[in-house]
């Protein structure tokens, strides 16, 4: 049994609550993968995963349930709570959420320093 299960209402599960995401979320690009983000006004973050590219489904499953385990380990990786997608592409194999968390946190590294304050209500990002 699972100290902290990751339930179906963290998840996106829906085409509609991805194409939300992809048509209105920012959108940060890392290597091999990006994180498109926009703030949901519920209890809590939520969390989709898009592989692209990856052709053996045992792969896809795999990154899926790594990115999964990365999730529940991290539910409140951004503020204010916000539905996430995870689009990843070829090349991005992690081994363990601990990698994933790594790229993440290097993703959040390399966005431009200062820049404006974020609009009352806009997603801000944090790694805890």
């Amino acid at each position: 049994m699972r100290a902290h299960p990751l339930s179906k209402d963290m998840l996106l599960v829906k085409s509609w609550q991805y194409k939300k995401v992809y048509d209105q979320g920012k959108r940060l690009r890392g290597q091999n993968f990006s994180l498109i983000y926009v703030p949901n006004h519920t209890a809590g973050n939520r969390v989709g995963i898009s592989v692209h590219g990856v052709r053996q489904a045992v792969q896809r499953n795999r990154i899926k349930r790594i990115i999964r385990e990365f999730f529940r380990h991290n539910p409140a990786f951004i503020e204010p709570f916000s539905d996430v997608v995870f689009a990843v592409r070829l090349g991005f194999i992690p081994d363990s959420p601990r990698e994933v968390e790594v790229a993440v946190r290097t993703l959040l590294a390399r966005r431009k320093p200062g820049g404006r304050e974020p609009a009352p209500g806009e997603a801000t990002l944090s790694i805890s």
